[in-house]
């Protein structure tokens, strides 16, 4: 269980932003909050008027002051009913509001964190953060200020008009509070760290649901639904744990509650009883302080229902504030411009990189991926990757884009840094076509187009036509209107791949990296999804990262790289013709 890192205060600071844009609605909210206390503390007073008459002189309460006190209160009721209304209603959609501010700003921020952030955290925990703790600390932005106020309202009111009726029976009952609330505060703290412990454990069961689904076919090719189901009532029990830990809390929290509620009514029964034997004050007075303490204990009480809300709502903040403070790791300097026409020139100027991260206890483990490369590509030049596994070639057309910063050397475009334009800008004038190809959950003509927000329809068609996609997009029932299914699972291997080749056809950039695109494939797939990259490589500057021969034979460079750097260069002809050379040793595995 991770302990809290951030102070109350310090987490009501960062949460305030979201606050000031409303304050007008939340000002408003707990002037309604102030009317419908009223009720409760004019009540006890009336009744302490009526009953007071009553015992001095019954022939003073007449039929005209009982219709003033009722039709008093029936308009206190309607200002109640009313005010409540508002709280209810605009109250309530303030907390939506903040949500809706707080959920963009939290996706705006995973639109900017690295590669990096996403290897180390679990899908399923940034959802987590994203709907589950958004929703509790908008319950907390609405509840926890106008509930809070109504309860301090209540007791500095009531505490003011039972000292005018008894001093010494007054400060012994209020004396009470603090004692109970220092034993409550006890079981706050416990019940802070099992809230966050809790919204850990209930992130790991969204991630492994996730990854459950999304692997449904495999875990069913292999028959092994029942290893899934133990993995998830183990991850089941442990969220139990945690339920149980924070519900065992909140009893102790309650029962210290309940446990001096009965004893200020023992106090109030005894000592009032013995005041009013003695004459130091009246029925009237003592109904009137039983009404008043039964107002003062449904506001503590209240306050103690709405600690649980509380703690959730600052745990929620705690975990959006840990999510907006992480560094973005690529960003744009303060002087950086935007790419200019690219002719496509990439040079590699002394390139190393390792993976940087953390062991859990803080420190970091370096793994070294690439050591002093140096590569020139020229412009239209149609470069190919070959290696063992492990040798960095992803890494390397990974750094190209920036998904990564090289930690040492610099990668320039057309002989300026990369580092020097806009990431967006930069990323804008590269396309990608990977060996694993991911399809949004919409039609083929929305997947396609994400090459090129605000395509036309005719500028799809295009796309999948140089493609080769058009004709087998035009025999599915909706033709580029067909629902793809979650990941493009409607759609065969070669017909997914065809549609992100599209897409990049659409995005028509100057630079192109096949990350081994047909690897996965049946060879019909292969030769119809490697002609269509044929047709895409023309006029741009490619690099492949090689898996079959086919892809690599005619490139006009083929580059051998390995965990000590590039090994070889050359044509495919060139590098056969070396004796003992690596890449002619390696030739049979690619074939």
């Amino acid at each position: 269980m991770n302990e809290r890192s951030m102070s109350t205060a310090y987490l009501l600071k960062r949460f305030y932003p979201y606050f000031k844009p409303y304050m007008h609605i939340l000002i408003f909210d707990l002037l309604c909050a102030a009317f419908t206390g009223a009720c409760d503390l004019v009540l006890p007073l009336m009744v302490r008027y009526i009953t007071n008459t009553v015992t001095s002189d019954p022939a003073a309460l007449t039929m005209e002051i009982v219709i003033r006190i009722s039709t008093a209160y029936i308009v206190l009721r309607i200002i109640d009913v009313m005010a409540n209304y508002y709280m209810q209603n605009t109250g309530h959609v303030m907390g939506a509001y903040i949500e809706t501010d707080m959920r963009r700003d939290l996706f705006d921020q995973f639109q900017e964190l690295s590669y990096a952030y996403y290897s180390g955290n679990k899908t399923g925990q940034l959802i987590s953060r994203i709907t589950t703790d958004l929703f509790d600390i908008a319950e907390f932005a609405h509840h926890c200020p106008e509930e809070y106020f109504i309860a301090a309202v209540k007791i500095v009111v009531a505490f003011i008009i039972l000292l005018r009726v008894n001093v010494i029976l007054t400060l012994v009952v209020f004396a009470m509070i603090p004692l109970m609330l220092f034993f409550a505060m006890k079981y706050r703290v416990k019940l802070r760290r099992a809230f966050k412990w809790q919204r850990s454990e209930l992130g790991e069961i969204n991630a492994h649901v996730e990854d459950s689904l999304l692997g449904i076919r495999v875990s069913k090719s292999f028959a092994n639904e029942d290893v899934e189901q133990k993995r998830f009532e183990e991850g089941n029990r442990r969220f139990l744990t945690t339920k149980k830990v924070s519900y065992r809390n909140m009893a102790g929290f309650r029962s210290v509650t309940r446990l001096f509620d009965g004893l200020m009514y023992i106090v109030i029964v005894f000592l009032g009883s013995v005041f009013l034997i003695q004459g130091r004050i009246n029925a009237g007075d003592f109904v009137a302080y039983l009404m008043y303490i039964g107002v003062l204990l449904e506001a503590i009480r209240r306050i103690v229902e709405f600690t649980e809300q509380f703690q959730k709502g600052i745990t929620g903040i705690e975990r959006f504030v840990e999510v907006m403070d992480t560094h973005i790791d690529i960003d744009d300097e303060p002087d950086a411009i935007d790419i200019p026409d690219v002719r496509g020139d990439i040079e590699f100027e002394n390139v190393s990189f390792s993976y940087n991260d953390t062991d859990g206890t803080g420190d970091k483990a370096s793994g070294s991926v690439l050591r002093n490369i140096n590569l020139r590509i020229r412009s239209g030049e149609n470069i190919a990757l070959v290696g063992p596994s492990g040798a960095g070639k992803t890494t390397f057309c990974n750094l190209i884009p920036r998904f990564y910063d090289v930690t040492e050397g610099t990668i320039k475009i057309d002989g300026t840094d990369i580092r020097r334009y806009k990431v967006r800008s930069l990323r804008s004038k590269i396309g990608m076509v990977q060996q694993e190809v991911y399809l949004f959950s919409d039609t083929v003509a929305a997947n396609i187009a994400y090459g090129r927000p605000g395509a036309t329809l005719e500028e799809i068609r295009r796309a999948a036509v140089l493609a080769g996609a058009d004709e087998f997009i035009n025999e599915l029932p909706d033709g580029y209107d067909t629902y793809v299914g979650e990941r493009g699972a409607r759609l065969s291997g070669g017909q997914k791949q065809r549609i992100s080749i599209a897409r990049v056809f659409l995005k028509n950039p100057p630079v192109l990296i096949l990350d081994e695109a047909t690897s996965a494939l049946d060879n019909e797939s292969e030769y119809y999804v490697q002609r269509s990259l044929t047709e895409l490589a023309k006029g741009r500057t490619t690099i492949t990262i090689a898996h079959r021969l086919s892809t690599i034979r005619n490139a006009d460079r083929i580059i051998v790289l390995t965990e000590d750097g590039i090994a070889e260069e050359g044509t495919h002809e060139e590098l056969m013709a070396m004796e003992g050379g690596v890449y002619a040793a390696m030739n049979s595995i690619i074939l």
